[in-house]
């Protein structure tokens, strides 16, 4: 229904219009989108009817007479929207496409959600690996598990008792007996590197098998040889099952040598269909001065220079452990769990940097004009990066402009969201951990605990700009990946803080509106990036980004969110997606 409030909002946006058909000086539009529910996410969230797209930009918007009357005979050709909604391109401000791309590489590995069938999996590996090599099995994690623990070292040696066995959950660990033995993993073992680590032990002081962020000291390797052309390819395939759920742009948050030379083969091939921004990784652990030297190589990356496909913004450390798998650094204790094997009371979680080393890596990436962003879960580790970043400001002036990040911005409290909106500190948030992870997450630390457990609505509130992201890590499909990729499934949570498994909502009093959730994954996401003024908005001006989907985000009942299909995705202007059978649909 139009309104007087669309009305005056198009008539404020006829304002920016270009005189494209008045004068016949500027060449007419490409193309012209009509007859549909047009969500520009502009500053005032206007509704449109259509828009005009020319040489993969945006050059009008505003309702349907105004922009047909641009259109010139032979030159732009007309595509009728039959009311359908359309949005701004979608962005997952948080992927690993690249090791997600080769997770499934040489076999297809099933969906695991309780103990046994993670064992079978494991027999079955036991029947096809050679007697004698290594088991992985990566990111399963218990909190995912209907029994919410680690299978134990017992398990895994009756499972595969031929093989050394790792059962990996992010910086976490569970061997068996003979991946220890190999790894060299005993109670005389220790930490002599500098590095974090936290090794479980038993009642008579025996490792129990599970090795908190000591990934390292593993003796094998968890990468999969591959030809650089099947790796290339893989990572091409996955960019364009991301346009299958609507995303036109990625910020990759794990982006090393190996990655970025992937990326930037399909860059130089016209083969991106996302637009991707980098955050580099350099290591944590060792001399600070070779620390600080890796940093300055970043800062000199020729990535660094504005692309609108793939660019270099900053870099990304791991800061803590993680929720999942117990290791996240805290405010207060864990407390003892036989869900995620802690004996000890006081065991609150493992901080990887020390408050004396993050600083002046903080500050060596900010010389460079970069983003600095970490992997931070605990209220504890966002603590100390909060900190840090205060002490930047404090001591080098406002930092607003670098958008420092909180990659993940778990448990937060009311002090780190309030400090993050005044400094300009970026929230990287995944709402799929909510959805996947709340049940186990409640039973741990009990429901009062996790007030400000993604704080969304605080902090739209206070002014922080969040954007959502994936933290897709493994394996293609949208629903099938650790974590799910598809962002109507990431809306819906924020909007419901409904979770599987779990009965009621998480604090719904952070929930997000319709107009929040859809700003999270589109403008909020593209300030993140840094590709505020090229994307995030369908406003004249930006790039054709756009997707045009099968319901009314804004009215429909709210669960059917959730199973929202892609029609087309667009990208510059030129159409990467279009959902099967389509043209019995008549959308143009």
């Amino acid at each position: 229904m139009l309104t007087p409030k669309f009305f005056a909002a198009a008539g404020r946006l006829l304002l920016l219009l270009p005189a494209i058909a008045a004068s016949g000086q500027e060449p007419a539009p490409d193309a012209i989108y009509r007859g549909g529910q047009v969500v520009t996410a502009d500053a005032g969230f206007s509704l449109q009817e259509a828009f005009a797209v020319h040489d993969g930009r945006i050059v009008a918007v505003g309702p349907n007479a105004t922009i047909t009357a641009l259109a010139r005979e032979g030159v732009t050709r007309i595509h009728e929207l039959h009311g359908r909604m359309v949005l701004p391109g979608l962005i997952d401000s948080h992927v690993h496409a690249p090791a997600a791309s080769m997770h499934e590489v040489d076999h297809e590995i099933p969906t695991m959600e309780t103990i046994p069938e993670v064992l079978d999996y494991i027999r079955a590996r036991a029947k096809v690996v050679p007697a004698g090599e290594w088991i992985q099995l990566q990111q399963v994690f218990i909190t995912r598990l209907r029994e919410a623990r680690f299978p134990t070292r017992a398990e895994l040696d009756a499972a595969a008792p031929n093989h050394p066995v790792v059962f990996r959950t992010g910086p976490d660990l569970m061997l068996n007996t003979r991946g220890m033995r190999e790894s060299g993993f005993n109670r005389e073992f220790k930490v002599t590197d500098g590095g974090p680590g936290h090794m479980e032990l038993d009642a008579s002081g025996n490792p129990t098998g599970l090795m908190r962020g000591l990934t390292r000291f593993l003796k094998t390797s968890l990468n999969r040889s591959a030809s650089d052309q099947l790796r290339n390819d893989r990572l091409r395939q996955l960019l364009r099952a991301y346009n299958e759920v609507g995303l036109t742009a990625i910020g990759d948050r794990g982006a090393n040598p190996s990655t970025i030379a992937q990326y930037t083969t399909l860059r130089e091939r016209g083969d991106l269909s996302v637009r991707v921004s980098l955050s580099q990784t350099f290591p944590t652990v060792g001399a600070m001065d070779s620390i600080l030297a890796a940093i300055d190589q970043i800062g000199a990356s020729p990535l660094r220079r504005e692309d609108p496909w793939l660019r270099l913004i900053g870099t990304k450390i791991w800061l803590d452990g993680g929720m999942l798998t117990g290791s996240a650094y805290m405010l207060k204790p864990w407390g003892r769990s036989e869900m995620y094997g802690i004996t000890d009371d006081d065991y609150r979680g493992v901080l990887n940097v020390p408050p004396e080393r993050l600083y002046p890596m903080v500050e060596r990436v900010a010389k460079h004009g970069m983003q600095f962003t970490a992997h931070a879960v605990g209220d504890g580790a966002i603590t100390e990066l909060v900190r840090a970043y205060t002490r930047l400001a404090r001591e080098h002036g406002p930092i607003r402009d670098l958008r420092m990040g909180i990659s993940h911005s778990n448990f937060m409290t009311l002090e780190t969201v309030e400090q993050a909106a005044q400094l300009g500190v970026v929230l990287d948030i995944q709402p799929p951990w909510l959805y996947l992870d709340t049940r186990t997450l409640v039973k741990q630390f009990g429901y009062d605990r996790l007030r400000y457990f993604q704080p969304l609505r605080t902090a739209f509130t206070l002014g922080a700009v969040a954007g959502g992201g994936s933290d897709h890590m493994l394996k293609i499909g949208d629903t099938r990946a650790i974590n799910p990729y598809n962002p109507f499934l990431g809306m819906w949570t924020t909007i419901t803080r409904r979770a599987k498994w779990y009965e009621g909502q998480l604090h719904p009093e952070e929930a997000l509106t319709r107009e929040q959730a859809i700003r999270f994954y589109t403008i909020n996401n593209a300030h993140l990036l840094f590709r505020e003024k090229e994307i995030g908005s369908i406003e004249p001006g930006k790039r054709a980004d756009f997707v045009i989907i099968d319901r009314d985000l804004l009215r429909c009942p709210v669960d059917d969110i959730k199973e929202t299909q892609v029609l087309q995705t667009w990208v510059d202007g030129r159409r990467v997606f279009e959902r099967p059978g389509l043209a019995a649909q008549r959308l143009e």
